[in-house]
């Protein structure tokens, strides 16, 4: 099976848009760098036709940071499957102890809330590819929450 797509939402300059990049980034290049590609938001806008044909010929997993779910939208719109699509903000509601911050630069709670995200979309990386129960988490959501609390209450 080809590689499983990752479209993360593009929203420059806000919190959640840079909580599932960084998500993103995670699966990509930490828990899943043989089985995933990211394909930019960006490009799909735009019309490229590599990230259109990426995302026709795998199936794809969006990250949304807003109710408008650019990132879903936008891979239908091109003729892609969305095999399954997350929403940072249901993630959030699940672990409100993870309050993300900044933009540039995300705080401790927002690199935790993106590993809580990022796991997940590994396991359903893992699923699409027939990979279930091959991998093992290194860090585990619940570390990363423990460390976030720490961190923000310092």
């Amino acid at each position: 099976m080809s590689a499983v797509i990752v479209v993360p939402c593009s929203g420059i300059g806000k919190t959640y848009g840079s909580v599932t990049r960084e998500a993103a980034y995670i699966v990509a290049e930490e828990l899943r760098p043989d089985t995933t590609q990211i394909v930019p938001l960006s490009l799909l806008v735009l019309g490229d036709e590599a990230a259109r044909a990426a995302v026709r010929n795998a199936p794809a997993i969006t990250l949304d940071g807003c109710k408008l779910a650019c990132a879903t939208v936008n891979v239908r719109q091109a003729g892609g499957v969305v095999a399954r699509e997350y929403a940072v903000l249901d993630t959030y509601r699940q672990h409100k102890a993870l309050k993300p911050q900044g933009i540039a630069e995300l705080n401790a709670g927002g690199l935790a809330l993106a590993r809580v995200l990022a796991e997940e979309v590994a396991a359903a990386c893992d699923a699409l590819t027939g990979q279930a129960g091959k991998y093992t988490v290194c860090k585990s959501a619940l570390d990363s929450q423990n460390r976030a609390k720490a961190a923000d209450h310092a």
